[in-house]
């Protein structure tokens, strides 16, 4: 009599085809995980620089706009931080690279701090925008954009 030991070749396609349907499920999701996982540096530093502006406007009785950086377009390559003179003003400067763009729009009463990104580079950008009475939002419609 012999004895059966080890698995038939059917077991084994079998197990391979589940792994695959497994990775074929798992892949598309860790991908977009990596996508929301990059940009949630963009709210932080909005929200961050939001809270600069007020409490450069307790300091001085006013807001200051400060132009975009550290760069006018993005893709998903990190850049250094380069401060414009009135982001120094602002005392604001973030740790580390960028992957984000983020600017300053101010009124005499208000201000809108507004951080975009696009770290899967496919042309479109993602928006975050924080007020002197919001906190950092995204655009409306932005939801699938990274």
């Amino acid at each position: 009599m012999r004895q059966n030991k080890g698995f038939s070749l059917v077991e084994l396609m079998i197990v391979v085809a589940i792994i695959g349907i497994l990775a074929a499920i798992a892949i598309p999701n860790f991908v977009a995980m990596q996508s929301k996982s990059k940009r949630a540096e963009v709210p932080g530093n909005v929200d961050a620089i939001k809270t600069a502006e007020l409490s450069y406007d307790a300091s001085f009785d006013q807001f200051i706009p400060t132009g975009t950086a550290p760069r006018t377009a993005v893709d998903k390559n990190q850049v250094s931080w380069t401060a414009t003179t009135s982001f120094i003003q602002l005392g604001w400067e973030p740790d580390g690279k960028l992957r984000g763009a983020y600017g300053v729009n101010a009124a005499t009463t208000n201000f809108t701090v507004t951080g975009f990104c696009d770290v899967d580079a496919d042309g479109t950008t993602a928006t975050y925008t924080a007020s002197k009475l919001t906190n950092a939002t995204l655009t409306p419609g932005d939801e699938g954009v990274y």
